[in-house]
């Protein structure tokens, strides 16, 4: 994907700490600071234009979200949604996720998601792929005992590569479905990218795994 340079989101995003943190460091091991609550934490790692974890924060008021996007020119997106829906249980992040644990401590988030991730199908670029066995370790970093991973993409190669991976870790597998818009699984939220990949015909991969520790 190319990114529209965008010179005036840094400007942008720095004008809008209340929505996106401007010192994530400050809060690890306590973000229910942020929120005024002990809620627990759902993350999506990559949240692009915050379509998904914008309408499931309004689904769900009892659980506190987080989206973590690394591009400027991308997370000013999620930010106009989010300034506009003002919700209290939402925030963002513009940060890289290979630092997960430097704004994260162990048990700070029960969930994470993963929607429509780079594939990076060159084996050389197997350490970027966010269900590589490094991130895996990352996640059960931050995450509570038995936290859960959610995984969604139209990409077989990946989806196929992200099981074995989740299988190789220990991880156990709670939810599979290889082909989700005609499965009978209820609340699905869509993404941007599954939106346009679904209207294309394209087959969207869903897994559900959970750490056994």
């Amino acid at each position: 994907m190319r990114l529209r340079h965008k010179p005036w989101a840094r400007e942008r995003i720095e004008q809008h700490p209340q929505y996106i943190v401007a010192i994530p460091e400050t809060y690890k091991g306590k973000w229910h600071e942020v929120f005024n609550n002990h809620q627990p934490i759902h993350i999506e790692v990559g949240t692009g234009k915050g379509r998904f974890i914008t309408e499931m924060a309004k689904a769900n008021p009892e659980v506190n979200y987080m989206g973590i996007e690394l591009y400027d020119s991308v997370i000013v997106a999620a930010l106009d949604r989010l300034i506009e829906a003002d919700l209290p249980n939402l925030r963002l992040l513009n940060v890289d996720a290979a630092d997960l644990n430097k704004y994260f401590e162990k048990n700070d988030v029960d969930r994470v998601y993963l929607n429509f991730s780079d594939p990076w199908p060159k084996v050389r670029h197997e350490k970027r792929r966010l269900t590589y066995k490094d991130f895996l370790k990352l996640y059960e970093d931050i995450l509570v005992d038995k936290g859960e991973i959610h995984f969604k993409t139209d990409n077989q190669g990946l989806f196929e590569y992200s099981l074995k991976s989740f299988s190789e870790y220990g991880l156990l597998l709670t939810f599979l479905s290889l082909d989700l818009h005609k499965s009978e699984y209820e609340g699905n939220i869509m993404t941007e990218y599954e939106q346009k990949f679904s209207e294309m015909g394209n087959r969207i991969y869903r897994s559900e795994v959970k750490y056994q520790n």
